[in-house]
């Protein structure tokens, strides 16, 4: 390769890694969606009945109840 090619494939990889790195940028929560968010149909529990068909469903699956926020199971393997 002849240095022409090696500076203008430097350059390239420059540009290159300078896009990928603020393409993440814009992510996240802006200030005016947080409103959105703090509603309470957004929380995760915000359903009786959902919540009441989960419990049951986890004590039929497991055999335990209650732990629904925790990682694992009734298994003890955690």
């Amino acid at each position: 390769m002849s240095k022409l090619n090696k500076t203008r494939l430097s350059k390239i990889s420059a540009i290159i890694l300078l896009i990928q790195l603020t393409g993440c940028a814009s992510l996240g929560v802006q200030p005016w969606e947080r409103d959105l968010l703090a509603k309470d149909a957004m929380a995760l529990d915000s359903e009786g009945i959902d919540l009441g068909l989960d419990d049951h469903i986890y004590f039929s699956k497991e055999a335990t109840s209650g732990g629904r926020a925790f990682a694992g199971g009734g298994c003890g393997c955690n």
